[in-house]
């Protein structure tokens, strides 16, 4: 059985207060109640602004042993940037960073590109000329010419994870498996970030991952966060893949 992680998209929501958090427990001790629930969170800050490394840092020692974190890339090298030149001293410095501050508990450094970035070899060489290979890198892409059987060889020959996806786009929403890391993130469907998944669409997501084979790493992140129905649906398929695991 490969090693499964499940988690949410960020941990810091007020609606979770009263239907996740409990409903007398501060701000400040969130955190640490979420790591009594989940083995990975999936940080989608650093995609907005990074942190200082104390933030790591605190993340990294407030989490327990064996805890996993995602960290999405930050949006000046996927949607300002490009990966063009410009983008190189800052994806370096945010690589420096994330490994200093989480360590060991680092897990795959996601970059997601914008909905209008088309594929083109010029494009896909880019993006992989810049990506540092010392790193578990996947990549989100969210236009439909990236689905393509040559792309997934390709990035999975740099060790490069397809990041699947459920989003109200117009997207192949099955599990892509190119490398022996899995990934998967799920947006809210019809309703992006709002709408609950079905037990039915969870458990059709949990056997493609189970009838793939040869998979070592499973990560599986739920951004439909508003109301708290992305941490629900994350305990529900906690509860999945634990009776998979018994049968």
């Amino acid at each position: 059985m490969p090693t499964t992680y499940i988690g949410c998209s960020g941990f810091s929501y007020r609606d979770w207060k009263g239907v996740f958090y409990p409903a007398d427990l501060p701000p400040r001790k969130w955190f640490a109640y979420y790591c009594t629930q989940f083995t990975t969170l999936e940080l989608n800050v650093t995609f907005y602004r990074m942190p200082e490394l104390k933030a790591f840092e605190q993340w990294y020692q407030q989490s327990p042993e064996g805890f996993r974190f995602a960290v999405k890339a930050p949006r000046q090298v996927t949607h300002y940037k490009k990966f063009g030149p410009e983008a190189e001293p800052i994806l370096a410095a945010f690589y420096a960073t994330i490994r200093e501050g989480l360590g060991e508990k680092l897990g795959p450094v996601l970059f997601q590109l914008p909905p209008k970035a088309a594929y083109t070899e010029e494009y896909l060489s880019r993006i992989l000329e810049q990506l540092d290979p010392d790193f578990h890198n996947v990549i989100e892409f969210r236009h439909p010419s990236w689905w393509d059987g040559e792309v997934f060889r390709r990035l999975a020959r740099h060790g490069v994870s397809f990041v699947g996806q459920s989003h109200p786009l117009p997207l192949p929403d099955e599990v892509i498996i190119n490398t022996p890391q899995v990934y998967y993130r799920f947006h809210g469907v019809p309703e992006l970030y709002k709408s609950a998944y079905s037990p039915e669409f969870l458990a059709r997501v949990a056997h493609e991952v189970a009838a793939a084979g040869q998979v070592r790493e499973v990560y599986l992140y739920f951004n439909n966060g508003i109301g708290g129905v992305g941490a629900l649906n994350a305990q529900q398929m906690q509860q999945v893949f634990s009776q998979s695991a018994q049968q």
